[in-house]
């Protein structure tokens, strides 16, 4: 499912997008299918504190967010923005009930902690480094 064409001909980049509706929660898929982490946030491009002018540029989605939200949403604040994982909007090829990426997984610096929880804790455990039989 793709999001409905631009009104007035507009181009892609110009489209109104619902964050809570259209990205946020939303699985993220590789360009293989291979499922890489879900939307936590998103980065917005440079805006000033403040009303927004009526005369000047909309904000535009420049990344998706994604990382380290579980214990903040546990115990309150925000992570450090150094700790958030960045999918730039260049890397999105559609927005459906996936987001579908352009590129594979292993180009990313996405997943670092699932990639360190595999590796350091699940592969500790008896049989964890490989599928069921």
């Amino acid at each position: 499912m793709n999001l409905p064409p631009p009104p007035d001909g507009a181009s892609i980049a110009q489209r109104l997008i619902d964050v809570r509706l259209h990205l946020l929660d939303r699985q993220v898929l590789d360009r293989d299918g291979v499922p890489v982490t879900t939307v936590d946030d998103i980065a917005l491009s440079e805006i000033l504190p403040g009303p927004l002018p009526e005369d000047g540029p909309a904000p535009t989605i420049t990344a998706l967010l994604s990382g380290s939200f579980r214990f903040t949403r546990i115990f309150g604040g925000r992570p450090p923005m150094s700790r958030l994982d960045r999918i730039a909007w260049a890397d999105l090829a559609e927005i459906g009930t996936a987001i579908r990426l352009r590129v594979v997984r292993d180009t990313l610096e996405v997943g670092w902690f699932e990639r360190w929880a595999a590796q350091h804790v699940i592969g500790k455990i008896p049989g964890g480094r490989h599928d069921p039989e």
